[in-house]
């Protein structure tokens, strides 16, 4: 039972920033905007968290300091693709691009230093209950507030105004220019929101997941981050049983390793690439599924005067 509750626990923790880092961009996607940049402005979250929190001592900080970070290179794509009306996909590669590098050029000083301990959640007699007292009520704040986000934002999406003339400005820009909304505006709150999403998903690799700073620490979870929202069919709650099934799957093969199961440990390190890969390849057999829920506009520029 204490083995089970292990993984399980470790399970959650590794669906964590996948959820974060979805969350964010399933809301830029609703509105229009594919942001293929998630894994840069993640990995300039991360720096951004441990910098913050190595140099202030204050988690608060480092937490404010990721969001701050994912912000600012998400503002960076917004500008570039909606008021210069650059080509989305390529700027998102490009934001990936620079984000490792600047990531890398930022956290340079601060490989090896020790980082801050985030604790856990402990409820006197609920947490003390085997097996799912840990799992429920014994997590790091940051996974709780990952839960309350998916859920704010599919009442935001589904019950409320703001919520419906966003997904308007992603299904038709045109109509919603039409009846007086700021296309433009709207998309680029949708694109900074989805920064914020990102840069926490990656400060909380840096300050709870391995508190420490490596280069590579995202290991390409801003791309299954992109796969989720697909696989999630743009639907808030289904992005955690995405997250929950990648990040067990790349917990599980961590055990498969330390258990000495006779497989090459190059495959196992593979599977979550690889079960992404097959996951989108299952989805994209059912149009009728994608053509309900994918955002018409994805992708598409808009400019007012034309």
């Amino acid at each position: 039972m204490g083995i089970l509750e292990s993984v399980l626990i470790t399970i959650v923790t590794a669906a964590t920033p996948l959820i974060f880092a979805a969350i964010g961009e399933l809301v830029s996607e609703r509105s229009g905007v594919l942001n293929l940049g998630v894994e840069g402005m993640m990995a300039v979250g991360a720096v951004c968290g441990f910098a913050g929190g190595f140099l202030t001592g204050s988690l608060l900080v480092g937490v404010l300091a990721a969001i701050a970070g994912g912000m600012a290179m998400a503002a960076l794509f917004a500008v570039v693709t909606l008021f210069f009306v650059a080509n989305q996909v390529a700027s998102g590669l490009a934001l990936t691009l620079l984000g490792l590098g600047l990531s890398a050029l930022i956290g340079d000083a601060f490989v090896g230093e020790p980082g801050l301990d985030m604790p856990m959640v402990h409820i006197p007699g609920l947490s003390d209950i085997p097996l799912i007292g840990g799992l429920i009520f014994g997590q790091d704040p940051l996974t709780y507030v990952a839960i309350a986000l998916v859920i704010l934002v599919a009442w935001f999406l589904f019950r409320t105004r703001a919520g419906l003339i966003l997904r308007s400005v992603g299904d038709n820009h045109d109509s919603a220019h039409a009846l007086g909304y700021s296309v433009v505006r709207v998309r680029f709150l949708a694109v900074l929101f989805g920064g914020a999403c990102a840069g926490l998903g990656g400060g909380y690799l840096s300050l709870v997941y391995t508190p420490q700073w490596t280069e590579d620490m995202i290991a390409g979870r801003g791309w299954i981050a992109l796969a989720l929202v697909v696989f999630s069919s743009w639907l808030p709650y289904r992005v955690v049983v995405g997250a929950l099934l990648f990040g067990g799957i790349s917990i599980l093969q961590l055990h498969a390793q330390a258990l000495e199961v006779p497989v090459s440990s190059q495959f196992l390190t593979m599977l979550p690439y690889i079960t992404t890969i097959v996951v989108l390849v299952l989805i994209s057999r059912n149009q009728t599924l994608l053509r309900i829920n994918t955002p018409a506009c994805l992708g598409r520029p808009f400019v007012p005067d034309r």
